[in-house]
């Protein structure tokens, strides 16, 4: 169950104890990264191993195809699969729309008429998008432009990713009013290794603004 008020995914994760603290501080995702070049990859028999809690287990997609999205997903127990490549609709449908989580690039599509005509192509395809800051690839750690997403009528619950972290996700709901932020560099000490504290405040910065919760949706 996710709160349709906004909820935070932490991404990158490779540690058992970085998973439990993200889970205490109240993550409704939790994010696995399978991308050859990235230094936060993990192998499936490693998230496999690392707790579940009640939050959507996401892994994170590059350049595999279809049946190896589907076989890591079936090996690391995943809930849905976040498309961070060149991925177009008959893929998203193959690995199956209601655990897609499709990601655009803003800042290459180049506007607000663009993006909104991007989400409204996948809209069917995807259960989720995810709006990234750079033109492709991700983990970058640099933030949009929030204003460049502000105003979007998704058909899809999003995400916003790129730079996040205690000195701007404020801001970022704020401008941009997206249904979940997308929390990584900007909770580590390095590449793969999440600081504790800041995972524990970025939960109480969202709880503190909806301490009510909001409406759920399976």
């Amino acid at each position: 169950m996710i709160s349709l008020t906004p909820f935070f995914k932490v991404c990158g994760l490779t540690q058992p104890d970085d998973v439990t603290a993200c889970l205490a501080a109240g993550a409704a995702m939790t994010g696995f990264i399978f991308a050859a070049k990235s230094p936060r990859r993990i192998t499936p028999e490693q998230a496999l191993g690392l707790p579940r809690g009640d939050a959507y287990r996401v892994g994170v997609f590059v350049e595999q195809d279809v049946a190896e999205v589907v076989r890591i997903m079936e090996a690391a127990e995943l809930d849905l699969a976040q498309l961070h490549g060149r991925h177009n609709e008959a893929f998203c449908r193959a690995v199956g729309p209601e655990r897609v989580i499709k990601t655009l690039w803003p800042e290459k599509l180049g506007s607000k008429e663009a993006i909104q005509k991007a989400m409204d192509r996948f809209a069917e395809s995807c259960a989720f998008f995810l709006l990234d800051a750079g033109t492709s690839g991700g983990g970058h750690g640099r933030s949009m432009d929030f204003s460049l997403v502000a105003g979007l009528e998704p058909p899809q619950p999003w995400l916003l990713a790129g730079g996040l972290g205690l000195h701007n996700m404020e801001a970022a709901l704020d401008t941009a009013a997206p249904t979940g932020l997308d929390l990584n560099s900007g909770l580590e000490t390095s590449p793969g290794v999440k600081d504790h504290a800041a995972v524990a405040q970025a939960g109480a910065i969202l709880a503190r603004r909806w301490p009510q919760g909001g409406q759920k949706m399976e």
